[in-house]
């Protein structure tokens, strides 16, 4: 199935969801985890994660992000998977002829620029003596999700992806049963101010950079545990 919204890691037979952003008092939802190879339904998170074979997505989390989507069951020696859920689209479904895409992400111009982020990973596929093809792969939605892997009994013909850091963008799903799927990419905070009005002081144990947007101030946190 496809990782999802979040970075998270997994083991070929079990998927685990993202770690949660936090910032005071406000928690952005880790993405759910995928179904991992067969079988399996996507875990619930901030976004759900996609399926696995015959199974259902993940829910997601009310105004944080949408339900991965649904596989379709086994022809013909063809495993597939739902891709992610995004934070602006749930997963779309996986067929027996292409796996699902994920999730759109969500623009925002709190950098004073439009960035979209959270996008689901796309679904990986394993088509047994089939042929693969670029076609048949879960595309990551728009946001830094990740491309989906395409595998059949001879080959890794197309490899997945992981998620853009600092996005939170859902890794790609990988389409065989003897690798773990794409990473997905880190999350990230965001504070903007007014310059006249505050200043801020970054602890120590936080990773940060500072801008300038008009008459505001940007900062934008990437990594760490610390206090503000």
């Amino acid at each position: 199935g496809a990782a999802v919204t979040g970075s998270g890691d997994g083991t070929i037979d079990n998927s685990n969801n993202g770690s949660n952003s936090v910032f005071s008092s406000v928690t952005s939802t880790g993405g759910g985890g995928a179904g991992s190879w067969n079988g399996h339904d996507g875990l619930s998170g901030g976004s759900g994660g996609g399926a696995s074979t015959g199974r259902s997505g993940g829910a997601g989390t009310a105004n944080q992000g949408y339900s991965g989507g649904d596989a379709a069951g086994t022809s013909s020696a063809i495993y597939t998977s739902g891709g992610g859920g995004g934070a602006g689209a749930v997963g779309v479904d996986g067929t027996t002829s292409k796996a699902g895409n994920g999730g759109v992400g969500v623009a925002s111009t709190i950098t004073g620029s439009s960035v979209t982020r959270a996008g689901g990973g796309g679904g990986g596929m394993y088509r047994g003596n089939n042929d693969a093809a670029s076609s048949m792969q879960g595309l990551g939605g728009t946001g830094g999700g990740g491309n989906g892997a395409v595998t059949n009994s001879q080959t890794e013909a197309y490899s997945e992806t992981s998620g853009t850091a600092n996005t939170g963008g859902g890794g790609g799903g990988h389409g065989g049963f003897s690798t773990t799927s794409g990473a997905g990419g880190s999350g990230v905070v965001i504070v903007r101010y007014s310059t006249a009005d505050a200043t801020i002081s970054v602890g120590a144990g936080l990773t940060s950079s500072s801008a300038t947007d008009g008459s505001d101030t940007v900062v934008t946190f990437t990594a760490g545990t610390g206090t503000v």
